[in-house]
């Protein structure tokens, strides 16, 4: 399947690159940044602003429309053929969010940078202040919804209707409903297991790790989710960068399902 995270010497001067650098305790912190140096070339994509649809219900960072995300991607001037390289700050869940959605929107080239634009710095690509500017480009687009989970997916495999591993990417006492700051219930969707997702971090990148691949089949059936669809994104990305063939992204998450469906506590094993 190849690989999707990269390392910075891996990546070629001639592609196109996007910033997704955000902070959810500091949400004007990303864009402050690119605004004051970025690589050379890179546009800003924000998490609340461009990769998600605030106005939405489904979850506190919901899927954005189809629509908004053809204009998001035209916008930015993109086109099939690109080359797109993605990077945050290094071990963030951004930067995977933004590559799940070009995934999603069938775009072939597209990767993940690992270590973050500190990476690409070190190995001298150029950074500017200077803002490129690309003429809007025309998409007929072809959405892969093999990698994608709605509300009704994940209830259809907890009622037993479908097969598959409900894989929850947050801390282990919030899947175990012990601890809950931010979602007005505690605890996970019924059956799913838990893998946190901060496992993956290791010197500024993401890392698979044993405890990871030893645990599922490469041909099993995954849908991942966390708490609103972010911090599942580098758990998909690691999965699928690590062979994993059959895995979806449940965008909305965990603060999605509460609205309509009961949870459970404690842990499976």
């Amino acid at each position: 399947m190849g690989k999707f995270i990269v390392q910075a010497s891996e990546v070629t001067k001639e592609g196109r690159f996007i910033d997704t650098r955000f902070n959810l305790q500091d949400k004007s912190w990303g864009e402050k940044a690119f605004t004051e140096s970025h690589i050379e070339g890179a546009i800003y994509w924000d998490l609340e602003k461009d990769l998600s649809n605030m106005s939405g219900t489904e979850g506190r960072h919901p899927m954005p429309t189809k629509e908004q995300l053809t204009n998001l991607f035209e916008t930015a001037g993109l086109s099939l053929g690109d080359t797109i390289y993605i990077y945050d700050q290094g071990a963030a869940p951004f930067a995977a969010r933004a590559w799940w959605m070009l995934k999603y929107a069938n775009f072939p080239n597209v990767y993940i940078i690992n270590g973050g634009i500190n990476a690409l710095v070190e190995e001298g690509f150029p950074v500017t202040s200077e803002v490129k500017e690309y003429a809007k480009s025309t998409l007929q687009l072809n959405w892969n919804e093999n990698i994608y989970a709605s509300r009704e997916d994940v209830k259809r495999i907890v009622d037993g209707q479908e097969q598959a591993t409900l894989l929850d990417a947050r801390a282990a006492v919030r899947y175990r409903g012990e601890h809950e700051t931010i979602d007005v219930k505690a605890g996970h969707i019924p059956s799913a297991k838990n893998f946190d997702w901060e496992q993956l971090k290791e010197n500024n990148k993401l890392t698979a790790n044993e405890q990871l691949l030893n645990r599922f089949e490469k041909d099993e059936e995954i849908v991942v989710y966390c708490g609103s669809g972010v911090t599942a994104s580098p758990l998909y990305a690691v999965l699928v960068d690590s062979g994993y063939t059959n895995v979806r992204l449940y965008v909305g998450s965990f603060s999605d399902w509460i609205t309509q469906y009961e949870i459970e506590t404690g842990e499976n094993k």
